[in-house]
């Protein structure tokens, strides 16, 4: 079976830091682009950290440059947001998500999903 399980999100306070996990199985991460997605309620899904197709750099989200940093490891098959200086801002439901290896930062693009991770940053 083809999917992605999420860990890592909680409560914390507004400054700290948590660390996303996004755990895949059924597929190798060499064959996928990874991205984190994120949904406040009310609020349209948005790309947190994602591939630019039309260049291959790594995008971030204008709210979130210089605080989160997105890796992999795909020896462990696994991916990482590393989420520093939180702010009540960040609160949401973090999505990681796998697309064909060039990449997309539209969320539509996506093909397996993970199950989503509530994040909540209190002030």
């Amino acid at each position: 079976e083809v999917q992605l399980v999420e860990s890592g999100g909680g409560l914390v306070q507004a400054g700290g830091s948590l660390r996303l996990s996004c755990a895949a199985s059924g597929f190798t991460f060499d064959d996928v682009a990874i991205g984190w997605f994120r949904q406040a309620p009310g609020k349209e899904r948005e790309a947190v950290q994602c591939i630019d197709s039309s260049d291959g750099s790594t995008y971030y989200a204008d709210s979130v440059k210089g605080r989160f940093t997105g890796s992999g490891d795909n020896a462990k098959n696994t991916a990482y947001l590393q989420m520093n200086s939180l702010k009540p801002e960040d609160t949401a439901v973090y999505y990681c998500a796998a697309t064909t290896i060039g990449g997309s930062c539209f969320y539509q693009e996506y093909y397996v999903w993970g199950q989503g991770t509530q994040v909540t940053v209190s002030s």
